[in-house]
């Protein structure tokens, strides 16, 4: 089965050069663990919620504002799309993404 992991942090944290050094250093080997298992198809990180902006369509009119549509403290900070066996193996592999210990880790199945 195809999982989509999204990753959500709040944008208002900072971490010092030592911590975002380890922080990434994780993440990587995260990655590699899964990659050399044929477990992560894809993934990435994404640039800050203000950068974006969302699209909608409404009685034929284009509305497009700037930034996430959801006002939460949380915005969705990266993606991993894997492929597993199922749910409990999704939720083990989620549980080990280094952002889980700060942020949340969202697992939604994808329709095949």
């Amino acid at each position: 089965m195809k999982f989509l992991l999204m990753v959500h942090v709040d944008e208002s944290l900072t971490m010092g050069p030592e911590e975002a050094a380890e922080h990434l250093a994780a993440v990587g080997a995260w990655v590699g663990g899964l990659e050399s298992r044929g477990a992560r198809l894809t993934g990435g990180r994404l640039r800050p919620s203000g950068e974006g902006s969302t699209v909608q369509v409404r009685d034929d009119k284009l509305l497009v504002s700037d930034g996430p549509y959801a006002e939460t403290k949380e915005q969705m900070g990266g993606f991993d799309i894997i492929d597993c066996s199922g749910a409990a193996e999704a939720t083990e592999i989620a549980a080990g993404h280094p952002g889980a210990r700060y942020g949340t880790v969202e697992i939604r199945p994808l329709w095949e």
